[in-house]
């Protein structure tokens, strides 16, 4: 079967739909517990909880614009056990991957400080990519009192 440029647009169109629709899901899809149930329609298969993931953010915070931010993930960093990527989303922004990290065996520590951006108080939920393809999952409530994203 030839591909014509009426089925390559096609399937352009479908491909970038399906890449971000994660980014413009509603907040209802994403709220408080149901942070796993999110993460397994992303990613497509099923997380877990962890504590391995440590998710610093302070729980008040004046402004949205410059959230500070520390992941760091308890793992040895070898070729059996290390972190591949982590991505950190937030539910309520207006696109809900707010970053992502990525970690090479034996060369990065999987450890990072950044500042994000919230449009308001919410849960903010660091995904953690492992090398066997685990994904470990953490969340922590963070409180902004202005609007980050406007």
């Amino acid at each position: 079967m030839e591909l014509t440029r009426r089925e390559l647009l096609r399937r352009v169109c479908a491909g970038t739909a399906g890449l971000a629709g994660t980014a413009f899901l509603p907040a209802s899809a994403f709220a408080g517990d149901d942070a796993l149930a999110f993460v397994e329609k992303t990613f497509g298969r099923a997380a877990a909880m962890s504590e391995r993931v440590r998710l610093k953010m302070p729980s008040v915070f004046p402004t949205g614009y410059t959230v500070p931010m520390d992941i760091a993930i308890d793992t040895a960093m070898t070729e059996d056990d290390y972190v591949k990527r982590v991505r950190v989303f937030a539910p309520e922004n207006p696109l809900l991957e707010v970053v992502g990290f990525n970690f090479v065996p034996g060369r990065s520590a999987p450890r990072v400080s950044t500042r994000v951006r919230l449009a308001k108080p919410q849960f903010v939920v660091a995904v953690a990519e492992m090398g066997d393809g685990a994904l470990l999952v953490n969340k922590t409530w963070v409180d902004v009192a202005t609007d980050g994203c406007a």
